[in-house]
């Protein structure tokens, strides 16, 4: 999902709950218009001189209140269409200020948190601002011509006209300033939720890609598993069984050896299927310390003397503890490239060493066959050697010899998991 252009996001219109919102607000705002404007009059307490009656008050709240039902839904036009109402008013000497400007302050905070276009937002929002100053202006002039107001309890050091005006203005500013700035603080808020939520589904997204690439990985990994147990112990019963054939009827004890080496090595492949079975069944990660590792080569040493090869063993350096990954994926390259030797190679003698490097482990595997391999048949046994050893950031050589043979030579670092 491609990620939007963030100052071109334009908010989604109201939902239904929030046009049914806005109708309990014009209703509250009605009512409360209705009971000001009853006060001041019940008061006497008037705005303007020779106010219209009370119904004819009562009127003008209700037709500034309405509009405030669809104040989301077209905000820009419930602006003007106020701005308008609201001259109309003090024209006609309403006999409050009050509620009708909290309706202006409503209307053009809208405008700032929920019009669509940033433009129109912006200078109309600016537009009604500056008509409702000028209207000021002439309102102030006006007073100021007209007969001076009584100030009998004055008693500050400005004259009483002047302070009157200047305290009329900066109402006003504030007032407009407040309305203006908390509706675009709205925009901004609803951007900064839209933002977040995005990154959110990015997240997820994110999360469920890994998810499914770390269960791709798990599966491959018990594949090449499942590839090694079976490939290596099968092909070592095929061949003894074979040889329990040739033999049965000559010689009825070395067949009854054979069939033995059949059934040791049938309960090998057996006890690792049910460890990988027990992976897939496993809720939490497998524990690499119970699989195969350094220690348990010379039992794939001893299957391969079993099916007719003659196996040499070195170790060279100092013999270490490995990182168990490391020591899972050298056994099962070992294991791969004996496999591949029994099938494939024709070969008398297999030679296995193994050294500790400073920092790697190195394994060096060389038959005296055809210098045939897996990379003659399906190919799946030597790009399982690969991706073990790229886990690891380890390396794999393979291909037949000068002489005579193939050699398999791979390289493990056994830092990188220590470090981490």
């Amino acid at each position: 999902m491609e990620e939007p252009v963030w100052n071109e996001w334009r908010r989604p219109g109201p939902t239904a709950g929030q046009r049914r919102r806005d109708i309990g607000i014009a209703v509250i705002v009605l009512l409360c218009a209705v009971e000001v404007t009853v006060l001041v009059n019940s008061m006497g307490a008037y705005v303007f001189q020779n106010p219209p009656g009370l119904l004819a008050q009562v009127l003008w709240m209700l037709v500034l209140s309405v509009p405030l039902v669809v104040r989301r839904r077209y905000p820009l036009a419930v602006m003007l269409v106020v701005s308008a109402l609201f001259i109309a008013a003090q024209v006609n000497r309403a006999g409050d200020t009050l509620v009708p400007s909290a309706i202006l302050f409503l209307a053009i905070y809208t405008v700032g948190a929920w019009e669509q276009n940033r433009r129109f937002a912006r200078w109309s929002r600016i537009g009604v601002i500056t008509a409702m100053f000028l209207w000021l202006g002439f309102s102030l002039v006006r007073a100021l011509l007209g007969p001076k107001g009584d100030f009998e309890d004055a008693a500050g050091p400005m004259d009483p006209v002047l302070a009157s005006v200047l305290y009329g203005l900066e109402f006003n500013i504030f007032f407009f300033l407040l309305a203006y700035v908390v509706g675009e603080m709205a925009w901004s808020g609803a951007r900064r939720r839209a933002q977040l939520e995005f990154q959110a589904e990015e997240l997820r997204r994110s999360q469920e890609q890994n998810t499914r690439g770390a269960i791709a990985a798990e599966r491959m990994r018990i594949a090449r598993d499942l590839h090694d147990v079976v490939a290596h112990h099968v092909s070592v019963m095929g061949i003894q069984a074979g040889a329990a054939r040739r033999v049965l009827d000559s010689d009825p004890a070395l067949a009854r050896d054979a069939l033995q080496t059949v059934e040791q090595t049938a309960r090998t492949a057996i006890s690792e299927l049910r460890g990988l079975l027990g992976v897939l069944r496993a809720d939490a990660e497998p524990d690499l310390k119970a699989a195969p590792g350094l220690d348990d080569l010379p039992e794939l040493f001893e299957s391969a003397r079993a099916a007719g090869l003659e196996v040499s063993h070195g170790v060279y350096g100092d013999a270490r503890e490995v990182p168990s990954g490391v020591a899972l994926s050298a056994y099962r390259v070992v294991q791969e490239a004996l496999t591949n030797v029994v099938k494939h190679a024709d070969a008398q003698h297999v030679d296995v060493r193994m050294r500790f490097l400073e920092s790697a482990l190195e394994l060096e595997i060389t038959d005296d066959g055809r210098g045939r391999s897996t990379s003659t048949s399906s190919g799946f046994g030597l790009v399982g050697m690969r991706e073990r050893l790229a886990v690891h950031g380890g390396s794999l050589e393979v291909g037949p010899r000068r002489e005579a043979g193939f050699l398999v030579r791979a390289s493990l670092p056994t830092l990188l998991e220590e470090k981490a």
